[in-house]
């Protein structure tokens, strides 16, 4: 079992261009992708995109992060989470496209179950309220994104936005009421 500061440390190899330690930092970080990934499935029941597909179209696109500096596991996972949920917005955009058919869904063959189009739209509004949070104040709309899309803890996400997990506390609850008002003016 790795620990954090190993992961950080492997991290901060890859970073430098060492590939090896990409080689062994995915299967150590797989099962927490895993996990954040199942998390954004459970909050969009009826997903057409499996946790696998995701768990993959999210690694192709940590492995592209070649600029990256990583702070640490938590930072690590934070884009993890963010590009997570990029990839399901633009799953939920294309299967609600006029041009994509419209009303009709894509099924995949090993899920029975499909994204309602209702699901597709609140996430879509989600994501327009997010944007408005970040324009407003940025710090809630990272504290949202890796609590509600990461499924980091209170300190987790203290520990990677540098803040106090009160500070953390104060904006998470904050931030919900404010999305919640501005989602419900969307329907």
């Amino acid at each position: 079992m790795y620990e954090s500061q190993q992961i950080t440390e492997l991290l901060a190899d890859w970073s430098k261009g060492n590939e090896v330690a990409l080689e062994v930092l995915m299967p150590v970080v797989e099962k927490e992708l895993r996990r954040i990934a199942h998390n954004y499935m459970r909050n969009e029941k009826n997903h057409t995109l499996q946790t696998t597909a995701l768990i993959n179209e999210a690694y192709l696109k940590l492995v592209d992060q070649k600029r990256t500096s990583w702070q640490n596991r938590s930072h690590f996972f934070a884009v993890a989470a963010n590009i997570m949920r990029r990839v399901l917005l633009n799953h939920a955009r294309l299967s609600t496209a006029e041009k994509r058919g419209g009303d009709y869904q894509m099924i995949g063959l090993e899920d029975e179950n499909i994204l309602s189009p209702e699901k597709s739209v609140q996430l879509i509004a989600l994501d327009e309220a997010l944007k408005k949070l970040a324009k407003i104040d940025s710090l809630k709309s990272k504290v949202v994104e890796l609590r509600y899309f990461g499924g980091l803890t209170i300190e987790e996400t203290a520990e990677v936005l540098n803040v106090s997990s009160p500070t953390v506390s104060l904006h998470w609850r904050m931030a919900r009421a404010w999305l919640q008002k501005e989602i419900e003016k969307s329907f």
